[in-house]
């Protein structure tokens, strides 16, 4: 094998330079290196990309490009119906003899990473795989018996003392590019971006890259990690990271999260601590979409497939669109359609409601998430659902049925998350602010609400949709 010959570096969601695995051993070869990305039209699976997470691609493609072109070379791309294809066409149109590329865990990306690994290979091809968007990874990790973990904590006390992989740092100065190029098409020709007034939402709230995501890292690091065991539970504060979808789209790798957590913090400290297991429930996310790729679609808990949901799509739509006369769950609907991310307390509260109130069927929620998250990740989202559905792994049980009433004056006291995001409740007082009906009419006219015209009437009364919750499961446990 030439050592002039060209290496292609396969990018798919690790768009960073530093802390790149696939990148720091192509460089290490010395050999001329050509950046790839593969825009794949016709993706295997179920899940296309959704709007969200294709207009965050958009910029992603946008931001590399112009990182690539500063190092003194080019992201070629190339959108295609046949990723093998397209790949082989530019290893003859630039006469590579390697392709090096970070490891995927989720299913429909593991079967073209598997096939196309096979193709090469057998075309005498040198093909190199590496661990870069996961601390520890899936097929590491067993239960005493062999298995799988399906529980999150002895999965975390199972890995938690294992030393953190290193850091992976491309030497970026020894990068070494083609004298000629293969040809590439624009990120227009991806065709990503929606024909909405969306992505000016999504500009406001969102600055995407590699620079982006260190300085969210820094801002949280520089004193809100401190209270993150209390403030993450805080919807009206900046109590979380936001990075999810920085790790999302590899803009930032999990070892750099963890190996700054370690070197300056004690993580004995409940706020470090609590954020360093958050980091490892991602990691169990990817650990049972791994072992359990079905879970994207069906329940892990099998019973559940026979859960006798009661489908309708106007309830869907009003929680969709944030009309279901829960103010916390409108705020949070409608956070999450303003900016393509809603905090993960809210999360749990709306998808309880949507479960379980409402008796959809989880999968919807989880759809209507994938299309509207930026941070749209099958294992987490999965999981998240079928954790709320009570159907899958380490999932909280089904009779666990939060109360959208309380859960609002718990977690949003003074009223603020509402008000922001459901500006038509702003005048009413922090008494009747998470219960609007039960507001005087006097009351109600001051505050210029009329109930059922200006802020719906709560779609379902909270303590029907209970009951209606639990003769359902009750059902199911005798079907």
């Amino acid at each position: 094998m030439s050592a002039s010959s060209p290496l292609i570096y396969w990018i798919r969601t690790d768009f960073r330079l530093q802390d790149n695995a696939a990148l720091k051993a192509a460089i290490e070869t010395g050999r001329p290196i050509v950046p790839l990305y593969l825009h794949d039209r016709q993706p295997e699976g179920n899940w296309a990309l959704g709007g969200a997470a294709k207009w965050w691609l958009h910029q992603a493609l946008e931001d590399f490009l112009t990182r690539w072109k500063a190092k003194g070379g080019r992201l070629i791309l190339r959108v295609t119906d046949d990723v093998l294809a397209e790949l082989s066409q530019v290893i003859e149109e630039t006469g590579a003899e390697a392709v090096y590329w970070n490891r995927r865990y989720e299913p429909a990306g593991r079967a073209v990473d598997e096939r196309v690994k096979r193709e090469l290979k057998a075309a005498e091809l040198e093909v190199r795989s590496f661990q870069n968007e996961l601390l520890v990874e899936p097929h590491t990790v067993s239960t005493g018996q062999g298995k799988p973990y399906k529980v999150y904590t002895p999965f975390w006390k199972a890995i938690k003392d294992r030393p953190l992989p290193a850091i992976e740092t491309p030497a970026l100065d020894k990068l070494r590019f083609p004298s000629e190029w293969p040809r590439s098409e624009a990120v227009e020709d991806c065709a990503l971006l929606p024909e909405l007034d969306w992505p000016e939402k999504l500009a406001t709230e969102w600055q995407v890259g590699e620079d982006a995501a260190q300085q969210r890292l820094d801002r949280f690091l520089d004193g809100v990690v401190n209270g993150y065991n209390e403030a993450r539970d805080i919807p009206s504060e900046e109590g979380t990271s936001r990075l999810s979808p920085y790790l999302r789209w590899g803009h930032i790798g999990p070892r750099q999260v963890a190996h700054r957590l370690h070197a300056e913090f004690d993580l004995r400290q409940a706020g470090p601590q609590v954020y360093m297991k958050e980091l490892y429930w991602r990691e169990f996310a990817y650990n049972v979409l791994y072992h359990f790729p079905e879970t994207a679609d069906d329940p892990l808990r099998p019973e559940f497939k026979k859960f006798p949901w009661q489908e309708d799509a106007k309830l869907l739509a009003a929680w969709q669109r944030g009309k279901t006369g829960y103010p916390i769950v409108d705020a949070g609907m409608r956070q999450l359609y303003q900016t393509g991310w809603m905090h993960n307390r809210v999360r749990m509260i709306v998808a309880s409601l949507l479960v379980k109130h409402l008796l959809q069927p989880w999968q919807a929620g989880a759809r209507w998430f994938w299309d509207t998250l930026v941070d749209a990740d099958l294992a987490s989202n999965s999981l998240g659902w079928q954790w709320s559905g009570g159907c899958g792994a380490d999932a909280a049980p089904y009779f666990r049925i939060f109360n959208p009433i309380t859960q609002g004056e718990k977690f949003d006291p003074e009223g603020d998350y509402v008000r922001q995001w459901v500006p038509e409740l702003k005048k009413l007082s922090n008494k009747y602010i998470h219960q609007p009906w039960e507001a005087p009419s006097g009351t109600l006219q001051a505050a210029g609400i009329r109930l059922g015209e200006d802020y719906p009437k709560p779609i379902i009364d909270h303590k029907a949709g209970r009951a209606r919750a639990l003769a359902a499961f009750e059902a199911l446990k005798n079907a």
